[in-house]
């Protein structure tokens, strides 16, 4: 197996750089393997369904461009030198991650199986996000899903850096890039505690709060924006007192006498507080489905997407 006319072809190994390496390498790399593992050209090439004669070139060139012997000859049997045994222990290895990666790739475009990178609100953790899976599995019980518990602008950057496939977030973006469906909307209340002044009420205008404490989410948050809105638009700026980073622990706080809340409804009815009906201005939250504009969906993503989308309307529990 002569390099012959082929030298003159070959890379200088000093003059690249590790991304010329992949390129120059990865083809390369099942064909080293062959013929390391058979010991035999014409076996190896057999295996491989290519001529001999293009195989024995490929490998000269190989080791034209590495700069080292990697076989020693008899014929066309071969045996690996010193540095040919040190190669094919990472050629193995490169190769099996390709053979993972693959098969990774592979299985998440399965359309009866696959995974999920999906993101939700935490107030939509406790009951709606179980629920929702739940159905779904129930006819793609294969599918894989990657849960993440935030608040919207943090699952936002994940989106946008292509971390999620999905998302349920509040209140829905409006910005380029972003493909986003309203789905549903929930009734904010005002939360007081057992024995607040408005406790004994059904209703009340959210300005009879202008004077009280308020407990909130932090800056950056959904809920705190419709807040923060929704007093503004009631003519008042919320005194606040606390702010936290989950809606149940704010409820907590009420609980404790702390201050009052603007909330969704709870999971599960918690005691100590009383949660009232607001009349005036709609005080709601919208719950909207986004996803990157122009990002592959493979089957599981698209499936899980027309699920969601199905249940426009009725995705909160009434």
């Amino acid at each position: 197996m002569s390099v012959g006319g082929e030298e003159a072809e070959s890379v200088v190994a000093a003059e690249l750089d590790a991304e010329s390496w992949a390129a120059v390498l990865a083809p390369r790399l099942a064909q080293f393997t062959a013929v390391a593992r058979h010991q035999h050209v014409t076996r190896a090439a057999q295996q491989l369904g290519m001529q001999q004669s293009t195989l024995s070139r490929a490998m000269a060139r190989l080791e034209a461009d590495l700069g080292v012997t990697l076989f020693a000859r008899h014929g066309r049997a071969v045996r690996l030198t010193r540095a040919g045994v040190t190669f094919l222990a990472s050629a193995e290895r490169a190769l099996a991650e390709v053979e993972r990666s693959a098969e990774s790739v592979r299985l998440e475009a399965d359309p009866g199986g696959g995974r999920v990178a999906f993101g939700f609100l935490h107030t939509l953790g406790p009951e709606t996000v179980p629920a929702l899976l739940r159905a779904f599995r129930a006819d793609h019980p294969r599918i894989r899903f990657q849960l993440v518990q935030t608040y919207g602008e943090a699952m936002l950057e994940r989106l946008r850096a292509g971390e999620l496939d999905l998302c349920l977030t509040s209140p829905p973006p409006d910005e380029t890039g972003l493909v986003v469906r309203k789905l549903d909307e929930q009734r904010l209340r005002l939360v007081v505690p057992s024995g607040h002044r408005l406790a004994a009420r059904k209703r009340v205008r959210l300005v009879e709060a202008a004077a009280e404490l308020f407990v909130t989410l932090e800056p950056g948050y959904g809920l705190r924006r419709i807040t923060d809105a929704l007093c503004a638009e009631a003519g008042f700026t919320p005194r606040v007192a606390f702010e936290g980073e989950e809606a149940e622990t704010l409820r907590g706080l009420v609980a404790a006498g702390l201050g009052v809340a603007l909330l969704p409804p709870p999971a599960v009815p918690r005691p100590g507080v009383v949660e009232l009906d607001l009349t005036g201005p709609r005080a709601v939250r919208e719950i909207g489905l986004a996803w990157l504009e122009g990002a592959p969906s493979p089957p599981p993503v698209t499936a899980f997407r027309t699920f969601l989308l199905a249940r426009r309307g009725a995705l909160l529990p009434a």
